[in-house]
This record gives structure tokens, C-alpha cells and sequence, in this order.
């Protein structure tokens, strides 16, 4: 897939670059201090550049373009100076917004889904409780009806963007049948009564994207802003995992590839005990192990999106995808570090922010061990019964 990007893929990535070089690196450092970006403005400045909904329908602002152009985004996005920022984006683009841009109604597409590619709404995506990770079978949200609408009851947590969003896609039981059929979601514009944000969550890394602590209390939206069937939002959740995760790993990808290259850089630079660090047989060999690894993870994730490219199902590849993209970012990024020496382990050493921001991948998205389980279940060797 790699070989077929075109000039206009090439185009595409330059007009990113250029966006967040002049403007979202030179304020990123204060963002991060101040753990958060000022979303509207950022994504309102990618809106107006079209980059916020390249696979979109053109109907609702969109560009109609195939998935790879997506895919070259997400990694570009990786020359942001930190994770949380991209992170932010890749849930407005390809975490809370999939399944309303392929299965919500022409009217609901219109009120929502327009203003998220043109950058006037930021989206947020509600899957994740606070007893409810990975297993998202086993939510406990509740919307039940009244009349034409829903009255919802509950919480969500590890909201991405959940202080700055106009609007949640929330995923909560609509009945009492089987876990995997009575589930829906629901769009829930954040402005309507009931829905506060407990807390915004301090964390080890990702510091300029703003995660919330969600609650819902007798929330009344109408039954127009479900999106699709109900009854089938665990499997339309499951279809944009698909997506979330091919995009955490085009992006980690490249987030691994930056760190190797600044290393590069600094171990040239830096001498010790008359050479520089980088003219040690040990420092680029392992460097050539960690190029390596790097080249494998997009290899993988770049397969998945010529899956998703020719209409097929990448579930499988984009699982892989996911736990390789964690396992790798984790290495990269801890055996770059070791060559910054003390340097490394400062806090606003760019390593050292690679480093803590990277971590979240084998967590966020489904944990690696969700992974495994997924994949156990696609060889064959997965308990049965479970």
C-alpha cells in the first residue's frame, strides 16, 4: 500500500506538517504545562484545511476519499512535539465520529457529524467506565425510553476531549437482553442537563490532551440521536475499534520513527570519553534493532489499511497492529531513552515525553491482553465457553 500513495497523498502530508509547524509546535510546550490545548481553535484550523474529515461523506463536508488518506494523516500527526494533541484529533476523526459517518441517519450526520469535519464541534467518545475498561461488554449506562426519547443514567470514564466536547458518542443498554444486543449509541450533545464533568483525570503522560470523568443523571435526549439500529451499538463500537486502533498504530508508528531520528541526532552530537555517543557499536546496532521493529509495525498497520481500503474486514491485522504498535513504542521509546543518559529523564527532555506519552497504547483502545484474547479467539485457542 505504501508503494501506491500518490502525489496527492504526499500533498496532504506537507499541508499537515506545515499546519503544525506553524501552529501547534510553537505552543505546545505551553499546553502541556497547562494540560490542555485549546481544542476548538486547533481543530477549527484543521477544519478549514480539510484534514478533519478526509474519508468522510462529501454530503456532510467531507472529502469522500479512501481510507488511506486517513492513514497519512494519523502519522502525520506525529510530528506534533507531543501525544496528546494527536491523540485529541484521532478521537474527533476516527474514534467518536466512524460509526455516526456510516450508520447515523442523514439528519444526525448533518447536526453533529458537519460540524465535527469543519472544526466548529469537538467530539468525545463514551465507551470506557470507571468498572468498565477493556470489557466493554459489561458497561452499566442505562438509557431507557420516554416517549421519543431517551432518558440515560450513568457515567463514563477516560473521556478524551470530555472538558472541551460539544458532544459525546455514548454507548449505554437499551434493554436487558445478551451484553453483545442490548447496546446502542447514542449522540448527547454535553450541553444538555445532566451531563457534568466530575473531574478532569491529572495522568502520567499525554499532559495537553484533557481526559474527564463523566456523569449522567436523568438525561433526556431524543431517540433520533441514536445512530443506526438499537440494540447494535456493541457491534458498531467493535467497528470502530477497528479504526481507533489502525490509527494508534499508524500514529505510534511514526511517533517511534521521530524518536529514533532524534536520537540519531543527539547521539551524534553528544561526546563522551573522546567520541560521540553514537560511534559505539552497541548505540547503533541496537538503534538498527529498534529501525527494525519500526518498519515491521507499519508494515502490519499499513496492511490493515489496504484492508479497510478494499472494503474488507481488518479486524484481525488491525488487532495485531494495536499490541505490535504498544509492544514497539514501549521499546523504542525506553531504549532511546538510555542513550539521552540523564538528559532522558528529564521532564522536558522530547524522549523523555515520547516516552511517557507512548505508554498509553498498550492501555488505551483495548489493553494488550484484550488484544491477545481478540487474536486467541481468531487462531482457534481461545477457552470455549467464555
Amino acid at each position: 500500500m505504501l508503494n501506491q500513495l500518490t502525489p496527492e497523498h504526499d500533498a496532504l502530508r506537507a499541508t499537515t506538517k506545515r499546519f503544525i509547524a506553524e501552529k501547534v509546535n510553537p505552543f505546545v510546550d505551553q499546553w502541556e504545562a497547562d494540560e490542555i490545548f485549546p481544542a476548538h481553535q486547533v481543530f477549527k484550523g484543521m477544519g478549514d484545511l480539510g484534514l478533519l474529515g478526509l474519508d468522510k461523506p462529501v454530503e456532510n463536508g467531507g472529502s469522500g476519499l479512501d481510507y488511506s488518506y486517513a492513514a497519512v494523516f494519523a502519522e502525520a500527526l506525529a510530528d506534533i512535539n507531543c501525544g496528546g494533541i494527536p491523540m485529541a484529533t484521532g478521537v474527533q476523526t476516527d474514534m467518536a465520529t466512524p460509526a455516526l459517518a456510516r450508520r447515523g441517519s442523514a439528519e444526525l450526520r448533518a447536526e453533529f457529524l458537519a460540524p465535527a469535519i469543519s472544526g466548529d464541534m469537538v467530539a468525545c467518545l463514551g465507551v470506557s467506565e470507571v468498572g468498565s475498561g477493556s470489557d466493554v461488554a459489561s458497561i452499566k449506562t442505562k438509557a431507557r425510553k420516554d416517549g421519543d426519547d431517551y432518558i440515560i443514567n450513568g457515567g463514563k470514564m477516560w473521556t478524551t476531549n470530555g472538558t472541551q466536547a460539544d458532544f459525546c458518542c455514548v454507548l449505554a443498554n437499551t434493554s436487558e437482553g445478551a451484553s453483545h444486543k442490548n447496546k446502542t449509541l447514542i449522540i448527547v450533545p454535553m450541553k444538555t442537563p445532566g451531563v457534568s464533568v466530575a473531574k478532569k483525570l491529572k495522568k502520567v503522560g499525554m499532559d495537553a490532551s484533557d481526559t474527564a470523568q463523566l456523569h449522567f443523571d436523568d438525561v433526556r435526549v431524543p431517540q433520533r440521536y441514536r445512530i443506526g439500529e438499537e440494540g447494535m451499538g456493541f457491534m458498531y463500537q467493535m467497528e470502530q475499534f477497528q479504526i481507533e486502533r489502525l490509527w494508534g498504530a499508524l500514529n505510534c508508528g511514526a511517533m517511534a520513527q521521530r524518536a529514533i531520528d532524534h536520537t540519531i541526532t543527539y547521539t551524534r552530537e553528544r561526546q563522551a570519553f573522546g567520541r560521540s555517543i553514537l560511534d559505539n557499536q552497541w548505540v547503533h546496532y541496537k538503534l538498527a534493532e529498534l529501525q527494525t521493529e519500526v518498519e515491521a509495525l507499519r508494515s502490519l498497520a499499513w496492511r490493515g489499511v489496504e484492508m479497510v481500503v478494499k472494503g474488507e474486514d481488518a479486524t484481525k491485522l488491525a488487532t495485531m497492529a494495536k499490541l505490535k504498535a504498544g509492544r514497539t513504542i514501549r521499546e523504542v521509546t525506553d531504549g532511546c531513552l538510555q542513550f539521552w543518559g540523564g538528559m532522558g529523564y528529564v521532564m522536558d527532555s522530547p524522549i523523555s515525553r515520547m516516552w511517557r506519552d507512548g505508554r498509553l497504547t498498550s492501555i488505551g483502545g483495548g489493553a494488550d491482553e484484550v488484544m491477545l484474547q481478540i487474536l486467541c479467539k481468531f487462531m482457534g485457542t481461545f477457552p470455549t465457553g467464555r
